[in-house]
């Protein structure tokens, strides 16, 4: 009887590959509409030679976001996104992203991301960490929010107990502000919100709004004081091992994602404004004496981080 051969390429064909995207947010949120967009682009462009598989919230299945990017190294899952910070133990670079008031605006951010800064900090990904960035997405200006009263100037910010996230960096700013910084998973901060641990937190608008952090903080303060920057990661070894087109549907799917995202953003702040109630929320909004106030009180974090990045960072940030 004469054998079957079935050959490599026709296993390959009979068999999808398997990519699966994680997040940790809601379906309205703007990262989760774009990881939608992904998976429709990423079926429009490989077809039936990919089995696309979203886990839209981690968090819903007992993890921290913070377990992400270890989901994504052990290959559990394909890709994810997350906060820039979370993979500064493999690119310090990272991390600089949450210095303070790095950026005035969007367009800037921009600029730097699609930029040199941007490229740079791509190489190093793929150099020195398990992962491939696929693309930079749009995290929001940080704001704060609070139980206790209106924030406008350092002065208020005295003494209050303030949730953050993993970033020390973040927490050398917040201590120079008379705040007592507490580094906490979203998961444990949204499950603990209502209790004495914390009186504040900073967050983009579409988190503050979404996570139903106003529900309990009545202060809004729209300072701005950290852009927030979101890397679409991939597993390196999953992504090498695809095939040519497999890697540029992925390419192609991130980068439609992203200017989905990116306008979603933009959008965000505006609608979250317009749904927030007076009666509910007071909403601040800094002079620009004020605002400055808050970036002299914070400029001593920047210039010691300009001292050690000058060369691998702030060279590339114009």
């Amino acid at each position: 009887m004469t054998a079957l051969i079935i050959s490599p390429h026709s296993v390959h064909k009979m068999k999808s590959i398997v990519i699966r995207l994680g997040g940790y947010q809601k379906p309205a949120s703007i990262h989760t509409r774009a990881c939608v967009r992904f998976g429709e682009v990423l079926k429009r462009e490989a077809g039936d030679a990919i089995d696309f598989q979203f886990v839209p919230d981690v968090l819903a299945l007992g993890h921290k976001s913070g377990d992400l990017p270890k989901m994504v190294e052990s290959g559990e899952l394909s890709a994810c996104y997350i906060s820039s910070l979370r993979y500064a133990k493999w690119v310090p670079e990272l991390a600089l992203f949450d210095l303070p008031f790095l950026f005035p605006d969007r367009t800037a951010a921009y600029r730097v991301l699609d930029g040199r800064l941007g490229q740079s900090l791509r190489a190093k990904v793929a150099a020195q960490s398990p992962f491939r960035l696929l693309a930079y997405w749009d995290n929001g200006f940080r704001h704060f929010s609070n139980k206790l009263r209106a924030i406008r100037n350092p002065a208020d910010c005295r003494g209050m107990r303030t949730r953050i996230q993993m970033s020390e960096l973040q927490a050398e700013s917040l201590r120079l502000l008379g705040m007592e910084p507490i580094l906490e998973d979203i998961k444990i901060f949204v499950e603990q919100i209502a209790g004495d641990r914390f009186d504040a937190q900073d967050n983009p608008l579409t988190n503050i709004y979404n996570f139903n952090m106003h529900k309990h903080h009545r202060h809004i303060t729209l300072s701005g004081h950290v852009y927030g920057v979101a890397c679409l990661m991939a597993n390196r070894t999953q992504y090498e091992s695809w095939p040519a087109s497999v890697q540029r549907a992925a390419d192609t799917a991130a980068a439609e994602a992203t200017v989905l995202q990116r306008q979603l953003a933009a959008a965000e702040d505006a609608d979250i404004l317009k749904k927030l109630d007076p009666a509910e929320n007071e909403i601040v909004r800094l002079t620009p004496e004020q605002h400055r106030a808050f970036a002299d009180a914070v400029r001593p974090v920047s210039d010691r981080y300009r001292k050690d990045y000058s060369e691998s960072f702030f060279a590339l940030l114009d």
